[in-house]
């Protein structure tokens, strides 16, 4: 049996794998809970028994386990601080209130850890998972469910990576190697490494019959990455230009939320608390909240509430928090936020114990809320064509692809720069995956 190779894109908010033969790719059915089987949300939930669950089986877990259960704090021992000083000296041990009764740790946005150049790991309950783990033990669940339904072993595999995971060529390159090495931890054989935007040209290569110059316009959950290309002929591919920014669809949703939902949370009724204010500000991070379920924190937003004019709203910080609803909010921020590419409007709603949300928002609002990111965008992407030395008119086809592709300001800002006619939308969630395979191919 000849060695199995597959494309991985290992994405920050979702992933997939294929297969490719020389004549025909094969997107894998990984998730079959998803409402698109050949896309697996990058989700991962761990439980106090160390069990690790990947995609929809994660999130569908997660709820059942952790919506409005209760909690039971105890005190826990982590440290030791030594005081010394003239002739005194004593031991003071340094105590955490832990929720005894938790029963496993969600993980989102795993891949967001190689763009943080000071990020090191997490703790899970009795185990510390360094960053590397954490994406092994992902990638682990991948390759078994791939090996599932292939019916054999893998041995080797592409993985994808963005243009640029730091500005630094040394924490890029130590970025890439932890990813690397991760995969090799996951049980493949043989790693190889490609950049997503160029698996991205790869499908599309399939796709021609003649030498053309395209733009990779990958626009995902986490970054922005641009390549310029000449494609249509393997022996003379010809990579002009690559360019990109850590700014993706995460970066909006967190926006909705800043300048849209934190308002019913007690924002703008307490500025003169900087504490109270923190914690409201921390929803944005929804993956942050669980660690600030303690009691302290509980007392701070019930006394923020016998003083507030508005206590309905601390009642809403407080059950955001304590009912672990903070997964469930930025679902439906995104959920709502993807409606606005087909519509004018959505809503953002909400209702659960003490939770009460009704928010109309609209796509204009959308693109106000996002016009920093925006402008950011736009400069990254004229940057990037100048760099290629080629002319606007000279770029043949603009390729999108990556959820956040589909947003029409940024389709609009393309068609402006390039015309209607080149602008071209791949697959948004698999045409990454598909090229890997293409890539894999090859190994």
């Amino acid at each position: 049996m000849t060695k199995l190779n597959v494309g991985l894109d290992f994405g920050t908010s979702n992933s997939g794998v294929a297969v490719y033969n020389g004549q025909k790719i094969h997107l894998l059915p990984i998730d079959g809970r998803n409402l698109v089987p050949e896309v697996v949300k990058t989700i991962l939930y761990i439980t106090r028994d160390q069990q690790a669950y990947i995609g929809q089986e994660a999130i569908d877990l997660y709820y059942r386990h952790n919506i409005n259960r209760p909690r039971r704090f105890v005190k826990k021992k982590v440290a030791e601080i030594e005081y010394v000083g003239a002739e005194m000296f004593y031991v003071q041990d340094v105590n955490v209130f832990v929720d005894e009764l938790q029963p496993g740790r969600l993980l989102q946005f795993i891949k967001t850890g190689l763009r943080l150049a000071d990020y090191k790991g997490t703790q899970v309950f009795d185990e510390y998972y360094d960053l590397k783990r954490l994406i092994k033990t992902y990638l682990q669940q991948l390759k078994q469910r791939a090996e599932a339904i292939l019916g054999q072993e893998i041995y080797g595999v592409t993985v994808g990576r963005p243009v640029r995971f730091l500005d630094a060529p040394e924490l890029d390159q130590r970025a890439e190697d932890t990813l690397r090495q991760a995969a090799f931890e996951a049980g493949f054989q043989q790693v190889e490494v490609e950049f997503e935007p160029m698996a991205a040209a790869l499908f599309y290569e399939t796709s021609l019959d003649r030498p053309q110059n395209v733009l990779i316009f990958d626009f995902g959950g986490g970054t922005l990455d641009l390549t310029v290309v000449r494609l249509g002929d393997p022996a003379q591919r010809t990579v002009f230009a690559t360019g990109g920014i850590g700014l993706a669809g995460s970066n909006f949703d967190r926006t909705i939320i800043q300048k849209r939902l934190a308002k019913h949370f007690g924002q703008g009724t307490v500025d003169d608390n900087p504490e109270v204010n923190g914690l409201i500000n921390a929803i944005a991070e929804w993956q942050s909240l669980p660690a600030l379920s303690t009691p302290r924190v509980q007392t701070m937003i019930q006394d923020a509430a016998k003083t507030s004019r508005t206590p309905t709203r601390f009642k809403a910080l407080e059950a955001l928090i304590y009912n672990n609803l903070a997964f469930s909010l930025y679902n439906k921020v995104e959920a709502a936020k993807m409606a606005l590419s087909q519509q004018g409007t959505s809503v953002i709603r909400m209702v659960e114990e003490d939770v009460n949300i009704w928010e109309l928002y609209t796509r204009f609002q959308f693109e106000q809320d996002i016009q920093e990111h925006r402008r950011r965008i736009e400069t990254c992407l004229l940057d990037t064509v100048a760099a290629s030395g080629l002319e606007p008119e000279q770029i043949d086809a603009v390729i999108k692809t990556g959820g956040s592709s589909s947003i029409p300001c940024f389709t609009q800002t393309l068609t402006e720069f390039f015309g209607l006619a080149r602008v071209k939308t791949a697959n948004v969630f698999s045409s990454v995956t598909a090229g890997l395979a293409v890539k894999a191919f090859e190994m």
